[in-house]
Order: structure tokens, then C-alpha cells, then sequence
């Protein structure tokens, strides 16, 4: 396997268009969350946080949601509802 020799930085939220909707795909019951973090980690948008103990999801998340819904998959405490955006908001894919 070659070495990796340089790492590349970038903004991986410029790679993302998305045409957010009025309505929230993502429900965050902050009730229910044990604030175990799984959400957190799995996010590769990064859009859920720990802050002082406590999950929060970003208030601007539908500009960058990828619709994985692997937050909704990794929740244990079941806090987390998740819908796809309505027809013809959200990831929008370029062919080209």
C-alpha cells in the first residue's frame, strides 16, 4: 500500500448543494436524548455537536444535510426522527 504523502484540507460543505425546504426533515427530541454522542460521531457533515454535555443539532443543517439519515440509524434512545425533504427540496445532484 503507498504511504499517503500529503493530506488535503478542504470545506467538504462547498461539495454540497442543497435547495433547503420550509420544513424540518430531521426531529431532534432533546427529551428523550441521552446525549451519548453516536449522532456526533457519525455525521460526516458534522452537523450534530456536543456542547457542554449536551447533543445539539446545527440550526442550519437542512443547507447541508446529505440525507443519510445515519444520525436517525445510530440512535439508541429513539430522539431522533427522520423524513426525507419534500419533493424537490434538499441534495441536489449534478450530472455532468
Amino acid at each position: 500500500m503507498p504511504a499517503i504523502k500529503e493530506t488535503v484540507s478542504f470545506n467538504k460543505r462547498k461539495l454540497v448543494k442543497v435547495n433547503p425546504g420550509s420544513k424540518d426533515h430531521i426531529i431532534y427530541d432533546k427529551d428523550k436524548c441521552t446525549n451519548c454522542g453516536n449522532c456526533v460521531m457519525i455525521c460526516s457533515m458534522s452537523l450534530w455537536q456536543l456542547r457542554d454535555g449536551k447533543v445539539q443539532l446545527a440550526k442550519n443543517y437542512k443547507s447541508y444535510c446529505l440525507e443519510c439519515a445515519s444520525c436517525f440509524n445510530v440512535c439508541e434512545s429513539d430522539a431522533i426522527k427522520f423524513t426525507f425533504p419534500e419533493a424537490g427540496y434538499g441534495v441536489v445532484y449534478a450530472h455532468g
